[in-house]
C-alpha cells in the first residue's frame, strides 16, 4: 500500500503568546501587509506567504493557556530564505532582534522571535 500523504509541507505553525505582536513582528521582518494576516478564533495567524504557510497559533490546545503559554521552539524548525545574508543579518541587528549567532560558512545564521523560538535565515 502506498502512503496517501504528499511529498509536500502545507503550513509550519509557530507557538506564540501574544498574536498580535507576533503578527506585528513577522509582517515587518517578512515585508508582509499585517493588514492581510487575519487572526482567526482568536489564536491563529495565517501569513499571507508564497511557497508553505506560515501559521502563528496561540496553541490553547498545546499549552497555550498555561501561565508560560506554549512551548517554543529550541532548536530551528524552519528556515526563513534570503538573497542576500549579510544584508538579512544588519537587518535584524538594526532592529533590535536576538542574534543567537553570527552569520555561519557565510551560507546561515540563527536568531529569537519575541516569544523566544529559535529560527534560522539561509542564504538561496
Amino acid at each position: 500500500m502506498s502512503s496517501p500523504f504528499l511529498s509536500r509541507i502545507g503550513s509550519v505553525f509557530v507557538p506564540v503568546r501574544d498574536i498580535e505582536k507576533a503578527r506585528d513582528w513577522y509582517c515587518e521582518m517578512l515585508n508582509l501587509p499585517a493588514e492581510r494576516a487575519e487572526i482567526h478564533f482568536g489564536h491563529l495567524c495565517p501569513l499571507p506567504m508564497e511557497g508553505p504557510g506560515l501559521v502563528l497559533d496561540k496553541m490553547p490546545m498545546w499549552g497555550g493557556d498555561e501561565p508560560g503559554g506554549p512551548p517554543t521552539f529550541r532548536t530551528p524548525a524552519f528556515m526563513f530564505l534570503t538573497d542576500d545574508l549579510h544584508a538579512a543579518y544588519r537587518y535584524m541587528q538594526d532592529k533590535g532582534v536576538e542574534l543567537v549567532t553570527e552569520t555561519m560558512d557565510d551560507h546561515w545564521f540563527a536568531f529569537r522571535d519575541p516569544d523566544g523560538n529559535l529560527l534560522m535565515a539561509c542564504r538561496r
